[in-house]
């Protein structure tokens, strides 16, 4: 066994819904008819109750698929488009994980490349820490950015220990090149103009910065067995692995026609790809792009054999649902405003006392275990539900988020309100005891059923639009067959 620094896991997640890039483009084409070169293939888009905080939930839980969660010493959020400017969001990651509290945590932003340097800080830190990128940009309608950008979210776990890659040393740059930007409480990026970017940016910025990162690290551009540059543009990529002396077959793919842009997660997501894919002994470089560059170079070992199966990047394309509802995505942006009715108007108000005291059963949905009985229940009380004990305050602690559950009864609501009607919900009865009534997401009619499995997802419940604050909570999704 081997004790080196580097990655332990990798997880990913990318929201099931494919928007389809012809839709988008045939509902704009009278306006802006010179996209039609981007109006191919699709990309991910998340629900209305996902954000970059469940997003990266998701990739989290999938990265430690098999692991011990005691061994997390710290989370890492990296994204440009956190929910919250004051609070911490990491922090509502750790506690959706069902961290410990001596668990550190800390939000990272202010470029696209936040990903890989949050990466390169943690590999120099302490162990266990786990790294994550998401991100889910608004765009204008009729731009470019709309039909490029794509949801998505990527989690590395790095640590010493038998590490699946080991890091072999990084290299980073800072330019205040301002290919785009978004003022603090704007929602939408200004673009400056593309071959600009595509030359000062892509080959003279990134470009010298990939050739001076690999003579730093000791390494030609022959011995790179994949090549992960996160950049959505046609040829880019080849091009500068050309100059660098890459070869072509080593440069990986972006990921672009079926998922898109997912600007800070992507490099994460990239990564997740490739040690998925590859086998022990190659070399992966791993580029990072934003006001400068980073560059992260990793070995795979023989552990990367060992490493329990998880979802990844594989998995979750295999889940996709193609849609071609321009207009429901829209809204689910907020860049469309429609009638919602006055079932719409009630006050989402969370009291942060409440939140606090019952932060466990609401963001890491933690039930009670009685001692006595073993009777398990949402949520903890004092006093059991098991009929059989009278006992109070014997129960332990008893996480739900990580069990399967079954339909027992379900509603399809279309009288209340949703912002992807109908709304359906039912009670469902967890594996080893306990009952929820729940809220279901990423489903159909034809995916509820009495007796149907279901897994539990982190979501945004409500948004209090009066004090701009996201309440979250845990719905049930139907197990698809790769999940079984």
């Amino acid at each position: 066994m081997t004790s080196e620094n580097g990655i332990l896991a990798y997880g990913a997640y990318i929201p099931q819904r494919r928007l389809q890039r012809s839709a988008i483009y045939a509902a704009n084409a009278w306006f802006a008819p010179g996209l039609r070169g981007l109006s191919a293939g699709e990309k991910a888009v998340a629900s209305w109750d996902e954000d970059s905080i469940t997003m990266a939930v998701e990739a989290a839980r999938d990265c430690l698929t098999g692991l011990d969660r005691a061994a997390v010493s710290g989370v890492t959020l990296a994204s440009t488009t956190l929910p919250f400017a004051d609070r911490l969001n990491a922090g509502v990651v750790k506690e959706a994980l069902n961290l410990a509290d001596a668990v550190g945590a800390s939000d990272q932003t202010g470029s696209l490349r936040a990903g890989t340097s949050a990466l390169a800080q943690a590999l120099a830190g302490q162990s266990g820490r786990l790294c994550l990128g998401a991100d889910l940009r608004k765009a204008r309608a009729a731009s470019e950015a709309e039909l490029q950008q794509g949801d998505a979210a990527g989690a590395i776990l790095v640590g010493q220990g038998e590490v699946i890659a080991k890091f072999l040393g990084s290299y980073s740059a800072t330019v205040d090149f301002v290919d785009h930007f978004r003022a603090t409480g704007e929602p939408f990026d200004y673009t400056w103009e593309s071959r600009w970017i595509r030359d000062e940016g892509y080959a003279n910025l990134l470009g010298g910065a990939m050739a001076a990162g690999l003579a730093k690290l000791g390494v030609s551009g022959e011995a790179i067995d994949r090549a992960l540059i996160p950049i959505p543009v046609r040829g880019v990529p080849e091009s500068l692995a050309r100059r660098c002396k890459i070869r072509p077959e080593a440069v990986a793919d972006t990921l672009a026609a079926c998922v898109g842009d997912s600007g800070t997660a992507h490099p994460l997501v990239m990564l997740a790809a490739a040690l998925e894919a590859a086998s022990p002994g190659e070399k992966i470089l791993l580029v990072g792009f934003g006001q400068g560059a980073d560059l992260l170079l990793f070995e795979t070992t023989e552990a990367l054999k060992r490493l329990p199966k998880r979802l990844g990047v594989a998995g979750h394309l295999a889940r996709a649902r193609k849609d071609a509802n321009y207009m429901r995505f829209l809204f689910h942006r907020g860049i469309l405003d429609m009638e919602r009715g006055m079932r719409a108007e009630a006050d989402e108000k969370q009291p942060g006392t409440a939140l606090y005291r019952n932060r466990k059963a609401v963001l890491g949905l933690v039930g009670g275990r009685s001692k006595t009985t073993g009777t398990v229940q949402f949520p903890k009380t004092e006093i059991s539900v098991s009929p059989n004990a009278r006992a109070q305050g014997d129960q332990e602690d008893y996480p739900l988020a990580e069990k399967r559950a079954r339909i027992t009864t379900y509603t399809a609501d279309s009288l209340s309100y949703s912002p992807d009607p109908p709304v359906y919900y039912g009670a469902i009865d967890f594996e080893g005891g306990g009952r929820l009534v729940a809220e279901f997401a990423d489903c159909g009619p034809e995916d509820v059923e009495v007796g149907r499995e279901m897994r539990m997802v982190f979501r945004v419940k409500a948004v209090d639009e009066l004090r701009d604050f996201t309440k979250y909570f845990w719905k049930a999704v139907p197990v698809t067959s790769g999940e079984a």
